[in-house]
């Protein structure tokens, strides 16, 4: 397993200001850049690439929505050096309106776990009356947690704070981990 998906802790950060499409940078716990992620701008579908630096030379992992428009869509994720199919990411379209979910799937699509937004009430206040609030997500498989995602008190730079540290299994893929938080960076991000 490549070193930059070891870490229990990471900071993902969106960049401010993009022209060519969201760019985040992802750090360790300590503060060191790991990776770089770059969604593909004027795409009619969601292509983003996670890399192993802002050189963009060392493709890591591919995530690519499966269709152009989908309010359940699904991402599958790839790992880019070996073609591996990690799994994929299903945003629960409806359950999302209110509170943000997401379905983590197997290879073979089942469901083996879930990332929910903390709580309906804050997810509420959250849309309708202030995005000062910050959200936070429980990751689980089979019910028991696996990680735990945090963001910033910071309306004008998204940045999430990742802790597997639950995860004393390794249950959860990190590869999948951190796509499904690039995921919530860019698509929930764009929804304000």
């Amino acid at each position: 397993m490549n070193p930059k998906f070891t870490h229990t802790q990471y900071l993902v950060r969106k960049q401010v200001m993009s022209l060519v499409g969201a760019k985040i940078d992802i750090f360790d716990g300590s503060g060191q850049p790991v990776l770089f992620s770059q969604m593909k701008a004027f795409k009619l579908k969601e292509d983003i690439r996670l890399f192993s630096d802002d050189t963009m030379q060392d493709e890591l992992i591919s995530i690519q929505a499966r269709s152009i428009i989908d309010f359940s869509a699904i991402y599958d994720v790839f790992d880019s050096t070996t073609g591996e199919n990690l799994g994929s990411l299903r945003r629960k379209g409806v359950k999302s309106m209110l509170k943000d979910e997401w379905a983590i799937l197997d290879t073979s699509e089942r469901e083996i776990g879930l990332i929910k937004e903390d709580s309906a009430l804050m997810a509420l206040l959250r849309r309708f009356l202030t995005n000062l609030i910050p959200q936070k997500f429980h990751v689980e498989m089979g019910g028991a947690p696996v990680a735990l995602f945090k963001q910033d008190l910071n309306p004008l730079v998204g940045k999430l704070r990742l802790d597997f540290s639950y995860d004393k299994d390794n249950r959860l893929d990190r590869r999948l981990g951190l796509a499904a938080a690039v995921l919530l960076v860019v698509i929930e991000g764009q929804q304000g």
